[in-house]
Protein backbone atom coordinates (compact mmCIF):
# COMPACT_ATOMS: atom_id res chain seq x y z
CA UNK A 1 0.00 0.00 0.00
CA UNK A 2 3.20 2.01 0.75
CA UNK A 3 3.80 2.49 -2.92
CA UNK A 4 0.49 3.23 -4.03
CA UNK A 5 0.14 6.30 -1.37
CA UNK A 6 3.40 7.60 -2.63
CA UNK A 7 2.19 7.92 -6.47
CA UNK A 8 -1.05 10.13 -4.34
CA UNK A 9 1.08 12.52 -2.33
CA UNK A 10 0.18 16.23 -2.76
CA UNK A 11 1.36 18.77 -0.42
CA UNK A 12 -0.44 20.95 1.75
CA UNK A 13 0.24 23.36 5.21
CA UNK A 14 -2.04 20.80 7.41
CA UNK A 15 -0.59 19.28 10.37
CA UNK A 16 -1.44 15.96 11.53
CA UNK A 17 -1.22 14.58 15.23
CA UNK A 18 -0.98 11.32 16.93
CA UNK A 19 -1.84 10.97 20.71
CA UNK A 20 -1.06 7.74 21.60
CA UNK A 21 -1.69 6.09 24.56
CA UNK A 22 0.87 3.22 25.04
CA UNK A 23 -1.46 0.16 26.12
CA UNK A 24 -4.99 1.69 25.54
CA UNK A 25 -7.21 -1.08 25.52
CA UNK A 26 -8.52 -2.75 28.04
CA UNK A 27 -11.20 -5.84 29.65
CA UNK A 28 -13.77 -5.27 32.55
CA UNK A 29 -12.40 -5.79 35.44
CA UNK A 30 -14.60 -9.10 37.16
CA UNK A 31 -13.85 -7.95 41.17
CA UNK A 32 -17.03 -7.96 42.60
CA UNK A 33 -15.59 -6.10 45.44
CA UNK A 34 -15.00 -3.12 42.93
CA UNK A 35 -16.66 0.28 41.73
CA UNK A 36 -14.93 -0.43 38.71
CA UNK A 37 -16.61 -4.18 38.24
CA UNK A 38 -17.88 -4.70 34.50
CA UNK A 39 -15.80 -1.96 33.36
CA UNK A 40 -12.87 -1.59 31.20
CA UNK A 41 -10.27 0.98 31.91
CA UNK A 42 -11.90 3.15 29.51
CA UNK A 43 -15.33 3.29 30.88
CA UNK A 44 -14.15 3.68 34.50
CA UNK A 45 -12.31 6.61 33.79
CA UNK A 46 -14.05 10.29 33.72
CA UNK A 47 -12.91 11.57 30.40
CA UNK A 48 -15.09 14.31 29.63
CA UNK A 49 -12.51 15.57 27.35
CA UNK A 50 -12.23 12.19 24.82
CA UNK A 51 -16.13 11.69 25.26
CA UNK A 52 -16.71 14.83 23.64
CA UNK A 53 -14.39 14.38 20.93
CA UNK A 54 -15.55 10.88 20.21
CA UNK A 55 -19.07 12.33 19.73
CA UNK A 56 -17.87 13.97 16.73
CA UNK A 57 -15.52 11.85 15.26
CA UNK A 58 -15.05 9.06 13.46
CA UNK A 59 -14.36 5.89 15.94
CA UNK A 60 -13.51 2.34 14.92
CA UNK A 61 -10.96 -0.35 16.62
CA UNK A 62 -7.66 -1.33 14.81
CA UNK A 63 -5.88 -4.45 14.57
CA UNK A 64 -1.96 -3.98 15.49
CA UNK A 65 -0.77 -7.30 13.49
CA UNK A 66 -3.77 -9.82 13.34
CA UNK A 67 -6.64 -11.33 14.50
CA UNK A 68 -5.34 -13.12 17.82
CA UNK A 69 -1.93 -12.34 17.50
CA UNK A 70 -0.55 -10.09 20.41
CA UNK A 71 1.79 -7.11 19.45
CA UNK A 72 4.71 -5.87 20.90
CA UNK A 73 5.18 -2.10 21.25
CA UNK A 74 7.18 -2.03 17.68
CA UNK A 75 4.62 -3.91 15.71
CA UNK A 76 2.00 -2.01 17.38
CA UNK A 77 3.83 1.38 16.98
CA UNK A 78 5.16 0.20 13.15
CA UNK A 79 1.26 -0.17 12.02
CA UNK A 80 0.20 3.04 13.36
CA UNK A 81 2.97 4.51 11.24
CA UNK A 82 2.00 2.52 8.32
CA UNK A 83 4.24 -0.11 7.92
CA UNK A 84 3.47 -3.57 7.98
CA UNK A 85 4.72 -5.30 11.11
CA UNK A 86 3.96 -8.43 9.50
CA UNK A 87 6.66 -7.64 6.37
CA UNK A 88 9.31 -5.24 8.81
CA UNK A 89 9.72 -7.40 11.45
CA UNK A 90 12.12 -5.22 13.73
CA UNK A 91 13.52 -6.42 16.84
CA UNK A 92 13.11 -4.52 20.03
CA UNK A 93 16.87 -3.94 20.20
CA UNK A 94 17.77 -1.49 17.76
CA UNK A 95 14.46 0.79 18.83
CA UNK A 96 15.88 0.76 22.55
CA UNK A 97 19.35 1.14 21.17
CA UNK A 98 18.63 4.41 18.80
CA UNK A 99 16.25 5.93 21.49
CA UNK A 100 19.25 5.91 23.77
CA UNK A 101 21.46 7.47 21.40
CA UNK A 102 23.83 4.55 20.50
CA UNK A 103 25.25 4.50 16.70
CA UNK A 104 23.96 1.16 15.29
CA UNK A 105 26.18 -0.12 12.46
CA UNK A 106 26.20 -2.73 9.80
CA UNK A 107 28.38 -4.72 12.06
CA UNK A 108 26.11 -4.60 14.97
CA UNK A 109 23.60 -6.60 16.40
CA UNK A 110 21.14 -4.71 19.18
CA UNK A 111 19.71 -5.81 22.42
CA UNK A 112 17.49 -4.84 24.65
CA UNK A 113 17.57 -5.70 28.41
CA UNK A 114 16.26 -6.00 31.69
CA UNK A 115 17.57 -5.96 35.00
CA UNK A 116 15.68 -9.08 36.72
CA UNK A 117 15.61 -10.75 40.18
CA UNK A 118 16.27 -14.53 39.81
CA UNK A 119 16.35 -16.89 42.93
CA UNK A 120 17.33 -20.86 42.62
CA UNK A 121 17.51 -20.64 38.26
CA UNK A 122 14.21 -18.63 38.69
CA UNK A 123 12.82 -15.40 37.90
CA UNK A 124 11.16 -14.06 40.55
CA UNK A 125 10.89 -10.58 39.39
CA UNK A 126 11.12 -9.63 35.23
CA UNK A 127 12.13 -6.04 36.19
CA UNK A 128 13.52 -6.10 39.39
CA UNK A 129 11.26 -4.39 40.74
CA UNK A 130 11.41 -1.15 38.73
CA UNK A 131 14.22 0.53 40.70
CA UNK A 132 15.41 4.06 39.87
CA UNK A 133 16.96 5.42 36.76
CA UNK A 134 19.81 6.75 38.40
CA UNK A 135 20.61 4.17 40.56
CA UNK A 136 20.61 2.06 37.37
CA UNK A 137 22.29 3.90 35.37
CA UNK A 138 25.07 3.32 37.50
CA UNK A 139 25.03 -0.25 37.13
CA UNK A 140 24.84 0.04 33.64
CA UNK A 141 28.28 1.71 33.73
CA UNK A 142 30.10 -0.75 35.88
CA UNK A 143 28.68 -3.84 33.85
CA UNK A 144 30.42 -1.63 30.60
CA UNK A 145 33.83 -1.51 33.05
CA UNK A 146 33.73 -4.88 33.92
CA UNK A 147 32.32 -6.51 30.41
CA UNK A 148 33.87 -4.04 27.76
CA UNK A 149 34.24 -6.99 25.08
CA UNK A 150 33.92 -10.84 25.01
CA UNK A 151 35.51 -12.91 22.19
CA UNK A 152 37.00 -9.75 20.42
CA UNK A 153 33.35 -8.76 19.96
CA UNK A 154 33.19 -5.02 21.59
CA UNK A 155 29.96 -4.77 23.97
CA UNK A 156 28.68 -0.77 24.13
CA UNK A 157 26.23 -0.33 26.84
CA UNK A 158 23.44 2.13 26.68
CA UNK A 159 21.23 2.83 30.07
CA UNK A 160 17.67 3.48 29.99
CA UNK A 161 14.61 4.07 32.08
CA UNK A 162 14.48 2.30 35.51
CA UNK A 163 15.22 -1.92 34.75
CA UNK A 164 15.58 -0.86 31.03
CA UNK A 165 19.15 -1.09 28.78
CA UNK A 166 20.00 -1.65 25.72
CA UNK A 167 23.63 -3.28 24.38
CA UNK A 168 25.07 -3.56 20.56
CA UNK A 169 27.61 -6.07 19.91
CA UNK A 170 29.98 -4.88 17.57
CA UNK A 171 31.22 -7.58 15.28
CA UNK A 172 34.57 -6.98 13.39
CA UNK A 173 32.49 -8.04 10.08
CA UNK A 174 29.33 -6.86 8.85
CA UNK A 175 26.18 -9.17 9.45
CA UNK A 176 23.02 -10.41 7.73
CA UNK A 177 19.81 -10.07 8.96
CA UNK A 178 20.00 -13.88 9.68
CA UNK A 179 22.70 -12.91 12.77
CA UNK A 180 20.29 -11.84 15.30
CA UNK A 181 17.57 -14.52 14.60
CA UNK A 182 18.15 -15.70 18.07
CA UNK A 183 15.27 -16.28 20.94
CA UNK A 184 14.52 -14.01 23.67
CA UNK A 185 15.81 -15.48 27.14
CA UNK A 186 13.07 -13.61 29.10
CA UNK A 187 10.14 -15.87 29.65
CA UNK A 188 7.78 -13.17 30.10
CA UNK A 189 6.63 -14.25 33.11
CA UNK A 190 7.52 -14.89 37.06
CA UNK A 191 8.10 -18.34 38.38
CA UNK A 192 10.31 -19.80 35.93
CA UNK A 193 13.66 -20.20 34.40
CA UNK A 194 15.69 -18.05 31.99
CA UNK A 195 15.26 -19.33 28.35
CA UNK A 196 18.51 -20.45 26.54
CA UNK A 197 19.68 -18.58 23.52
CA UNK A 198 19.05 -21.12 20.55
CA UNK A 199 19.50 -19.43 16.90
CA UNK A 200 17.54 -20.12 14.47
CA UNK A 201 19.93 -19.51 11.33
CA UNK A 202 22.99 -20.72 11.29
CA UNK A 203 24.19 -16.93 11.08
CA UNK A 204 23.35 -16.41 14.37
CA UNK A 205 25.34 -18.92 16.39
CA UNK A 206 28.02 -16.97 16.91
CA UNK A 207 25.97 -13.71 17.74
CA UNK A 208 24.32 -16.37 19.99
CA UNK A 209 27.49 -17.42 21.51
CA UNK A 210 28.90 -14.08 22.69
CA UNK A 211 25.16 -12.83 23.99
CA UNK A 212 25.50 -16.15 26.24
CA UNK A 213 28.45 -15.35 28.08
CA UNK A 214 27.51 -11.89 28.14
CA UNK A 215 24.42 -13.15 30.29
CA UNK A 216 26.75 -15.13 32.39
CA UNK A 217 29.45 -12.73 33.18
CA UNK A 218 26.92 -10.22 33.87
CA UNK A 219 25.42 -12.77 36.63
CA UNK A 220 29.05 -12.68 37.77
CA UNK A 221 28.86 -8.97 38.59
CA UNK A 222 25.46 -8.73 39.58
CA UNK A 223 25.42 -11.61 42.12
CA UNK A 224 25.47 -9.70 44.80
CA UNK A 225 22.92 -6.90 43.86
CA UNK A 226 19.61 -7.85 44.89
CA UNK A 227 16.89 -7.37 43.50
CA UNK A 228 18.92 -6.47 40.13
CA UNK A 229 20.92 -9.66 39.86
CA UNK A 230 20.37 -10.64 36.68
CA UNK A 231 19.85 -9.81 32.95
CA UNK A 232 17.72 -10.62 30.78
CA UNK A 233 17.28 -10.07 27.09
CA UNK A 234 15.28 -9.75 24.09
CA UNK A 235 14.85 -8.40 20.46
CA UNK A 236 18.14 -9.43 18.66
CA UNK A 237 18.15 -7.25 16.23
CA UNK A 238 20.25 -5.16 13.09
CA UNK A 239 20.03 -2.41 11.15
CA UNK A 240 17.27 -2.61 8.87
CA UNK A 241 16.70 -0.88 5.11
CA UNK A 242 13.34 0.67 5.15
CA UNK A 243 11.53 3.26 3.70
CA UNK A 244 11.85 6.93 5.68
CA UNK A 245 8.67 8.43 6.92
CA UNK A 246 9.22 11.51 4.54
CA UNK A 247 9.69 9.33 1.53
CA UNK A 248 6.82 7.17 2.28
CA UNK A 249 4.24 10.17 3.22
CA UNK A 250 6.01 13.32 2.18
CA UNK A 251 5.60 14.39 6.51
CA UNK A 252 8.59 15.67 8.61
CA UNK A 253 7.34 13.93 11.34
CA UNK A 254 8.65 14.92 14.97
CA UNK A 255 8.46 12.42 17.98
CA UNK A 256 8.01 13.44 21.61
CA UNK A 257 8.01 10.78 23.43
CA UNK A 258 10.16 10.16 27.24
CA UNK A 259 11.13 6.32 26.69
CA UNK A 260 13.87 5.62 24.58
CA UNK A 261 12.20 2.83 22.57
CA UNK A 262 9.77 5.23 21.01
CA UNK A 263 12.55 7.61 20.64
CA UNK A 264 13.92 4.88 19.36
CA UNK A 265 11.77 3.98 16.50
CA UNK A 266 11.00 7.48 15.70
CA UNK A 267 14.35 7.69 14.64
CA UNK A 268 14.76 4.72 12.94
CA UNK A 269 12.09 5.61 10.40
CA UNK A 270 13.94 8.93 10.38
CA UNK A 271 11.48 11.27 12.01
CA UNK A 272 13.26 14.10 14.54
CA UNK A 273 13.05 12.60 18.17
CA UNK A 274 14.80 14.80 20.53
CA UNK A 275 15.64 13.39 24.13
CA UNK A 276 12.83 14.74 26.29
CA UNK A 277 11.96 14.11 29.91
CA UNK A 278 8.73 15.73 31.42
CA UNK A 279 4.79 14.98 31.63
CA UNK A 280 2.38 15.16 28.96
CA UNK A 281 1.60 19.16 29.74
CA UNK A 282 5.24 19.72 28.62
CA UNK A 283 5.23 17.31 25.71
CA UNK A 284 2.33 19.34 24.32
CA UNK A 285 3.57 22.77 25.12
CA UNK A 286 7.01 21.00 23.17
CA UNK A 287 4.44 20.70 20.28
CA UNK A 288 3.52 24.03 20.29
CA UNK A 289 6.99 25.49 20.47
CA UNK A 290 7.54 23.54 17.18
CA UNK A 291 4.55 23.84 15.35
CA UNK A 292 5.05 24.95 12.16
CA UNK A 293 8.30 23.64 11.40
CA UNK A 294 6.50 19.74 11.09
CA UNK A 295 3.93 18.33 9.37
CA UNK A 296 3.06 15.04 11.37
CA UNK A 297 3.25 14.71 15.11
CA UNK A 298 3.55 12.00 17.05
CA UNK A 299 3.10 12.34 21.14
CA UNK A 300 3.41 9.04 23.09
CA UNK A 301 2.04 8.68 27.00
CA UNK A 302 3.68 6.09 28.43
CA UNK A 303 2.12 4.86 32.09
CA UNK A 304 -1.18 3.56 30.57
CA UNK A 305 0.47 0.32 29.54
CA UNK A 306 2.69 0.44 32.58
CA UNK A 307 -0.19 0.26 34.92
CA UNK A 308 -1.64 -2.06 32.84
CA UNK A 309 1.40 -4.75 32.96
CA UNK A 310 1.38 -4.10 36.72
CA UNK A 311 -2.40 -5.57 37.05
CA UNK A 312 -2.82 -1.92 38.13
CA UNK A 313 -6.77 -1.09 37.06
CA UNK A 314 -7.19 1.78 39.37
CA UNK A 315 -3.73 3.33 38.11
CA UNK A 316 -4.51 2.67 34.42
CA UNK A 317 -8.04 4.19 34.81
CA UNK A 318 -5.88 7.22 36.53
CA UNK A 319 -3.42 7.76 33.78
CA UNK A 320 -6.20 7.94 30.86
CA UNK A 321 -7.96 10.83 32.91
CA UNK A 322 -4.89 12.44 32.89
CA UNK A 323 -4.08 12.23 29.11
CA UNK A 324 -8.29 13.26 29.25
CA UNK A 325 -7.23 16.66 31.19
CA UNK A 326 -4.59 17.18 29.05
CA UNK A 327 -6.86 17.16 25.61
CA UNK A 328 -7.46 20.58 25.40
CA UNK A 329 -4.51 21.85 24.90
CA UNK A 330 -3.56 19.50 21.66
CA UNK A 331 -7.10 20.83 20.15
CA UNK A 332 -6.28 24.34 21.09
CA UNK A 333 -3.63 24.02 18.53
CA UNK A 334 -6.03 22.99 16.04
CA UNK A 335 -4.85 20.17 14.12
CA UNK A 336 -6.59 19.03 10.87
CA UNK A 337 -6.35 15.75 11.98
CA UNK A 338 -6.29 14.20 15.37
CA UNK A 339 -5.49 10.83 16.06
CA UNK A 340 -5.83 9.39 19.80
CA UNK A 341 -5.37 5.87 20.06
CA UNK A 342 -3.18 3.11 21.77
CA UNK A 343 -0.56 1.04 19.89
CA UNK A 344 -1.74 -2.04 21.63
CA UNK A 345 -4.08 -3.37 24.27
CA UNK A 346 -2.88 -3.63 27.78
CA UNK A 347 -5.76 -5.02 29.89
CA UNK A 348 -4.94 -5.10 33.60
CA UNK A 349 -6.74 -8.15 34.51
CA UNK A 350 -4.31 -9.78 32.50
CA UNK A 351 -1.08 -8.02 33.11
CA UNK A 352 0.27 -8.33 29.40
CA UNK A 353 -0.21 -6.93 26.22
CA UNK A 354 -3.26 -8.79 24.29
CA UNK A 355 -4.66 -9.59 20.87
CA UNK A 356 -7.55 -7.38 21.54
CA UNK A 357 -8.28 -4.32 18.89
CA UNK A 358 -7.10 -0.98 20.01
CA UNK A 359 -10.07 1.83 20.22
CA UNK A 360 -9.56 4.91 18.10
CA UNK A 361 -10.64 8.63 17.53
CA UNK A 362 -10.05 10.09 14.51
CA UNK A 363 -11.37 13.61 14.29
CA UNK A 364 -10.97 15.69 10.88
CA UNK A 365 -13.82 17.80 9.38
CA UNK A 366 -15.03 14.85 6.66
CA UNK A 367 -16.28 12.46 8.93
CA UNK A 368 -19.89 11.13 9.62
CA UNK A 369 -19.51 11.22 13.58
CA UNK A 370 -22.59 10.79 15.96
CA UNK A 371 -22.30 7.34 15.68
CA UNK A 372 -20.49 7.22 19.56
CA UNK A 373 -21.40 8.69 23.16
CA UNK A 374 -18.27 8.26 24.25
CA UNK A 375 -14.97 6.61 24.37
CA UNK A 376 -14.70 3.48 25.12
CA UNK A 377 -14.03 -0.28 23.49
CA UNK A 378 -17.67 -1.11 23.13
CA UNK A 379 -18.55 2.67 21.97
CA UNK A 380 -15.84 2.73 19.29
CA UNK A 381 -16.99 -0.81 18.25
CA UNK A 382 -20.24 1.53 17.37
CA UNK A 383 -18.32 3.72 15.11
CA UNK A 384 -18.12 4.27 11.46
CA UNK A 385 -14.37 3.14 10.97
CA UNK A 386 -15.54 -0.39 12.29
CA UNK A 387 -12.93 -2.96 13.06
CA UNK A 388 -9.83 -2.15 10.64
CA UNK A 389 -6.14 -3.08 10.29
CA UNK A 390 -3.70 -0.66 11.81
CA UNK A 391 -1.65 0.47 8.74
CA UNK A 392 -4.99 1.62 7.12
CA UNK A 393 -4.86 4.60 9.66
CA UNK A 394 -1.75 6.62 8.29
CA UNK A 395 -4.27 7.10 4.64
CA UNK A 396 -6.70 7.47 6.78
CA UNK A 397 -5.43 10.48 8.60
CA UNK A 398 -3.37 11.86 4.87
CA UNK A 399 -6.67 11.62 2.92
CA UNK A 400 -8.43 13.46 6.26
CA UNK A 401 -5.68 16.16 5.63
CA UNK A 402 -5.83 16.37 1.88
CA UNK A 403 -2.87 15.12 1.32
CA UNK A 404 -3.34 12.33 -1.22
CA UNK A 405 -4.66 12.75 -4.77
CA UNK A 406 -7.32 10.63 -6.44
CA UNK A 407 -6.65 7.06 -7.37
CA UNK A 408 -7.19 6.55 -11.41
CA UNK A 409 -8.54 8.52 -13.86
Amino acid sequence: MQSVIKGLLQKNGSKIVFFVMDGLGGLPLGDPRSPFKGKTELEAAFTPNLDKLAQNSACGLHVPVGFGITPGSGPGHLGLFGYDPVEWEIGRGILEALGLGLEVKRTDVAIRCNYATIENHVVTDRRAGRPATEKMRKVTERLQKQIPEINGVRLIFGPGMEHRFAVIMRFPEALQPEAAMINDSDPQAEGRAPLPLIPRHPKAQKVAEVAQKFIDRAAAVLKDDHPQNFVLVRGFSTHPRMPSFAEAYGLRGLAIATYPMYRGLARLIGMDAPDFSGDVSGQIEYMKDNWDDYDFFFVHFKKTDSFGEDGNFAGKVGKIEEADRALPAILALKPNVLVVTGDHSTPAVMKSHSWHPVPVILSAPYVLGGLTEGFSERQCARGELGVFPSVSLMPLALANAGRLKKFGS
